[in-house]
This record gives structure tokens, C-alpha cells and sequence, in this order.
């Protein structure tokens, strides 16, 4: 598997760079896997966090590069630590032990092969808890056939509809092109959503939207995609938590908090259109005391 990084094209941006010589493309990352913290997470939807949490892995690195990014720690500064596959396959089982519902791996698209092989070596193991998928969405549909049978549950971002907004705001150019086929290539792999009897998603997909200021009109058009494309057959996790970070200051139109009756009114359009399958948020979720410290505990 890690031939594949010998002309990395894991992601859209088909940088073609050799990372096995550690050579870097657009998300930095060379051949070594960099994690920053690896925790049970109490702040996921309920049916992931349940009541012992979620068992996250935070990758380093992002092939986005999201001007309001609460995580520009390890997304676009580098802070992590480079660990073996082997060790990353230990830590999977160091989740399992400790209780944790799943292993949620958080921005995984550009170690896919380091996962697949630590996900052979820990499930060998017997690491058997759900494997969850937790993603920007912006994929290339070849990597994620590779994962066809490693991954229970999909968690991606579904951030933009018009792609003006997906590069003034993500440098992320055809984004929701990318990311629409690969949702659809999710669910082609995984299904409808399937829970366990104690309320445990086990497999299928929850499509994640944060609201962001300025953009309802935007938001509106995510969900007529998704009800149209998927009806119930997945959930739809709208979240109101933007909090301005990081460069959101050079754009004075998302440099706010969400308005509160947009994000109102974006729940009675839901409902409007059928949406029964939906996870929303409580007001006060806009605060930095939600974003984790990277300090590589855990790892």
C-alpha cells in the first residue's frame, strides 16, 4: 500500500510527488505518519461518542486549507508526532481497551495507506469496534475503494455547494464536485445507517454541515442535494458551531459568529423539504473551550 505515495494522488490535488523520499505536496506530508493526540472524545454526535466516547486519532496535515480552520495547529502548522504503522495499529487497540465505541479517524485521506495497513495488523489483533471515516469530503474516489471493507461508518464534511465559497474560504477548487461523488462512493460501500440496541451508529454515514455567517443560500442547496440523492437512508448532523479562527479575520463576512435565526431557519427548511434523519445542535457552541489541545497524548 504505501507505493502509493511513490506519485502521491491519494487527494484532488494529484500533487504526483514522491513522499516515500519524503518529498511534500499540498498537505505536507512525507512518508512517516504524524499524529497529534489521541483521546476519547465526548463531543461527537450521540450515536459515536455513546457514553465512554469516541477513540479519535487527530492525523496531522489537511489537503484544505480552511481560513477559519479552529485545528490550524495540526492541519497547516505540523504539530504532531511521526509514529511506525505498527505503532499506529497498537493505539487502535489501546482505544478498544479503553473503552472507546469506535476508532474515529480524524482527517485520514493523506495516510490512507499507513491506515489500512495498521487496520490489517490491529484487526489481526482483535481490534473489532467500528472504524469510522471522519473527512472534509475532498477525495478522490480511487482511495476510497481502497478502503471497501476497513471503514463501518463515513463521517464527512459536506462544506460547500457554490465553489466560489469552497476557494475564497478553503483553496479548495471543484469541491463540491469532489465531494458529492465521493459521499456517493461512501455510500456505496457502507449503506443505510444501521445502529446497535444501545443507539450505537455500527454502520452507514453521517453527513456533517457547519453553518457558516453569509452563507444560508449555500447551505439550503447542501441539503436539497443530500435529501434528493440519500432521502432517510442517512443522517444529516447540522452544526452551528463556526467560531471565527485562525485567518477568518481577512474575510470580514464569516470574522462573526453564525446568526442565530439563520440557523433556526435552516432547521425549518430541513424539516420543509421531509429531513427526519438530522442531528442539531443547543445554542453556546460557539466557543474555542470545544477545540482539543494538540498535545500528543495518547501517542
Amino acid at each position: 500500500m504505501l507505493d502509493l505515495l511513490k506519485c502521491c494522488n491519494l487527494c484532488p490535488r494529484n500533487c504526483g510527488v514522491n513522499r516515500l523520499e519524503n518529498a511534500l505536496g499540498f498537505c505536507k506530508s512525507g512518508r512517516e505518519l504524524r499524529v497529534a493526540r489521541v483521546s476519547l472524545h465526548h463531543w461527537e454526535e450521540p450515536c459515536i461518542s455513546g457514553t465512554s466516547g469516541s477513540g479519535t486519532v487527530f492525523f496531522s496535515n489537511c489537503n484544505l486549507r480552511c481560513s477559519f480552520c479552529q485545528n490550524h495547529k495540526i492541519s497547516s502548522e505540523g504539530v504532531g508526532k511521526e509514529i511506525s504503522v505498527k505503532r499506529l495499529s497498537e493505539i487502535f487497540l489501546e482505544q478498544q481497551q479503553r473503552g472507546a465505541h469506535n476508532i474515529n479517524l480524524v482527517t485520514p485521506t493523506h495516510y490512507v495507506p499507513h491506515i489500512v495497513e495498521a487496520l490489517d495488523i490491529a484487526k489481526s489483533n482483535g481490534l473489532a469496534i467500528p472504524i469510522i471515516y471522519n473527512t472534509n469530503s475532498y477525495e478522490n474516489i480511487d482511495t476510497l475503494k481502497t478502503l471497501s471493507g476497513y471503514i463501518d461508518v463515513y463521517l464527512p464534511d459536506l462544506k460547500y455547494f457554490d465553489d466560489k465559497f469552497s476557494l475564497r474560504y478553503s483553496n479548495a477548487p471543484n469541491y463540491f464536485n469532489y465531494a458529492s461523488k465521493a459521499i456517493e462512493e461512501m455510500f456505496s460501500q457502507v449503506g443505510a445507517v444501521k445502529f446497535d440496541d444501545n443507539g450505537l451508529i455500527k454502520k452507514g454515514i453521517i453527513i456533517r454541515h457547519l453553518m457558516m455567517p453569509s452563507l444560508l443560500f449555500d447551505s439550503k442547496k447542501i441539503m436539497d442535494y443530500v435529501y434528493k440523492t440519500f432521502g432517510h437512508s442517512v443522517y444529516i448532523s447540522i452544526m452551528n458551531q463556526y467560531t471565527p479562527a485562525h485567518n477568518s479575520s481577512k474575510f470580514p463576512e464569516i470574522d462573526r459568529p453564525l446568526n442565530s435565526k439563520h440557523y433556526d431557519s435552516m432547521i425549518d427548511y430541513c424539516l420543509s423539504l421531509g429531513i427526519k434523519n438530522a442531528f442539531i445542535q443547543e445554542s453556546g457552541t460557539c466557543s474555542e473551550s470545544f477545540i482539543p489541545e494538540f498535545d500528543l497524548r495518547g501517542i
